[in-house]
């Protein structure tokens, strides 16, 4: 048995530029971490004694005797692209935090399943390649409209900033590799579910089409800029959580404008309170209509503004730094 564990991401500037269909005309930058909040991939060989060769348990249970009749599409692909037609597995999907929420679990669940596969078919495959086969099958073979930072994230791991490529090449860069830094941000870091969960592919969907018709380069160049502008403000030795918190603020009443169905009467009530108890800064992770809202504040603050949105689920949470790994490994234990 292989098990294999991705993080879940907070994505805090850039969303919204990590698509090609933008990225290969403009300059990109995504800033964000992973949390110690993980999709978990359990894969085995199964004997040759039942009547079906592939058990997939994910929120449905699917038991195929041919991979093409497979329904869940990463899983079907990950399985082809390794060469799996002759052999019995059984592949089972666990998660710390609800799906759908806006935290890249979908793509989390790609890459943990393409590592734990890889690794059972005895197929190694580093960070970057791990990131690049995730796009390909959720991007390309899918056709899922998908941007390309939750992949590198999650395969990656760590906070760091993407930066997009006209070639859709990238570069990955540690903004928090000093523990002091890292310390401050996870004091300072509040995660509160709303309660709502969405399905981010009909609003990507229309952002993609929107891109292709240059109806959001105004949008888009404003929030590239305020990326940059949060860029330069971690790279500095003794970066200013107040002015990052003002910038997300900023970003995302811009993100707001991408579409009308970004937020929420919950999601606008929750950022409404944590602005009046004194936090920097709030925005709504992932493509929008649900999922969690990320608030950033003095730690002295902390308490009173999870006082104060009580009547939301708030998430302990730390940033961290593993990345994709496998965490078990029977044939090498």
């Amino acid at each position: 048995m292989i098990i294999s564990r991705s993080p879940l991401r907070i994505s805090l500037f850039g969303g919204g530029t990590d698509y090609p269909e933008w990225f290969n005309k403009n300059e990109s930058i995504v800033i964000g971490g992973t949390i110690n909040k993980y999709s978990y991939i359990h894969a085995r060989y199964l004997p040759k004694i039942f009547n079906f060769n592939y058990r997939l348990r994910y929120f449905k249970t699917e038991l195929t005797k041919n991979i093409k009749d497979i329904h869940h599409g990463p899983y079907r692909e990950i399985l082809k692209y390794f060469d799996c037609s002759k052999e019995n597995i059984e592949i089972i999907h666990t998660s710390d935090l609800p799906a759908l929420s806006g935290l890249g679990s979908s793509s989390s669940s790609t890459v943990s399943a393409i590592n734990a596969i890889s690794n059972l078919r005895g197929s190694f495959l580093n960070k970057k390649n791990l990131a690049n086969l995730a796009i390909k099958i959720e991007r390309n073979i899918l056709k899922e409209s998908v941007g390309f930072q939750d992949q590198i994230f999650s395969a990656f791991g760590g906070f760091n900033s993407i930066k997009f490529k006209m070639n859709e090449d990238y570069a990955v860069e540690d903004l928090l590799s000093n523990k002091k830094k890292i310390d401050k941000l996870n004091k300072s870091s509040i995660l509160i579910w709303s309660g709502q969960q969405r399905l981010g592919q009909n609003l990507e969907k229309g952002k993609i089409n929107k891109i292709k018709k240059n109806l959001l380069d105004k949008n888009l160049r404003k929030i590239q800029k305020i990326s940059e502008e949060a860029y330069e403000e971690f790279v500095k030795s003794d970066w200013d959580l107040k002015k990052i918190g003002e910038l997300m603020s900023s970003y995302w009443l811009e993100k707001k404008r991408l579409s009308k169905d970004v937020s929420t009467k919950k999601v606008d009530q929750i950022c409404k309170i944590a602005i009046k108890s004194g936090a920097y800064g709030v925005k709504l992770l992932g493509a929008g209509g649900g999922g969690f809202v990320y608030i950033l504040c003095a730690p002295s603050r902390k308490k009173l503004i999870i006082k104060n949105l009580s009547n939301y689920r708030n998430v302990d949470f730390q940033f961290e730094n593993s990345g994709s790994c496998i965490i078990y490994n029977k044939f090498l234990s």
